[in-house]
């Protein structure tokens, strides 16, 4: 599904945010580009997600980060005018999941927000890391840091409420302008991905675990002796899963 005909099942001007692109000529864009040219040839989602040989991992993970930044994006922005501080007055997904918002600058402590203004704070706080490139460099010359992969690791686990959200509270609205199979496109993609490199902790998925079931059933190839089984639902070492988190 290519971005740009996944952007015109919207009304532009409802688009939440600007996209974030990658610059040509670079090692990210040549990424994009094949990442895109996978998907958009109708393979397997599973396999699409899978590291290219021989490219290194954080780059990979980089440009899923910024490509679903965009499409999460669009997405909430076919939503947005429905979703107010009247209509969602939590960040939810559902009466058993409130998410609460913390940066640890301006919110140092976790606080309960309206769901635009949780995600909108979110979104600008996503928009500053890929923007910093110090954390996403945009040459090979500059290394990645250290806390490169927990930080993708958090943007990601917030992106994912954003889907939980949209889907628990306002799936009426996507199935209103046509954009189901679209969504649970984006919403495979993503899911997929983030299993494949145990990105996200499994307790998140609960709010959607039985659409996940019905949706997400791309059947993956055996592994071969180079490329050990991974688990779709690796355990987590400690800590007790919490339906409310920041």
């Amino acid at each position: 599904m290519n971005l740009a005909k996944f952007s015109e099942m919207f009304d532009k001007k409802k688009t939440f945010r600007p996209k974030k692109k990658f610059q040509p000529g670079t090692m990210k864009y040549s990424l994009h580009k094949q990442a895109q040219a996978s998907l958009n040839s109708g393979i397997n989602l599973r396999q699409v997600v899978k590291l290219p040989k021989g490219e290194d991992f954080n780059d990979w993970l980089a440009v899923h980060v910024v490509d679903f930044f965009n499409r999460i994006n669009l997405i909430y922005g076919t939503v947005c005018e429905q979703c107010t501080k009247s209509s969602c007055p939590t960040m939810s997904g559902g009466p058993k999941f409130e998410y609460l918002w913390q940066d640890g600058v301006k919110y140092k402590k976790p606080v309960h927000l309206p769901a635009p203004e949780y995600i909108a704070l979110l979104m600008d706080w996503i928009e500053t890391q890929i923007n910093d490139e110090n954390l996403f460099p945009v040459t090979t010359d500059i290394p990645f840091p250290k806390t490169f992969q927990p930080q993708c690791k958090k943007i990601l686990t917030r992106l994912y409420r954003v889907f939980v959200h949209v889907y628990v509270h306002h799936f009426d609205r996507i199935m209103s302008i046509g954009a189901e199979p679209h969504v649970n496109t984006c919403y495979k993609h993503f899911y997929y991905f983030v299993t494949e490199f145990d990105l996200i902790n499994e307790k998140e998925f609960a709010p959607l675990q039985e659409m996940t079931r019905k949706i997400c059933t791309d059947i993956i190839a055996p592994p071969t002796p180079t490329e050990p089984h991974r688990s779709l639902f690796p355990s987590e070492a400690g800590g007790s899963s919490s339906p409310k988190s920041s």
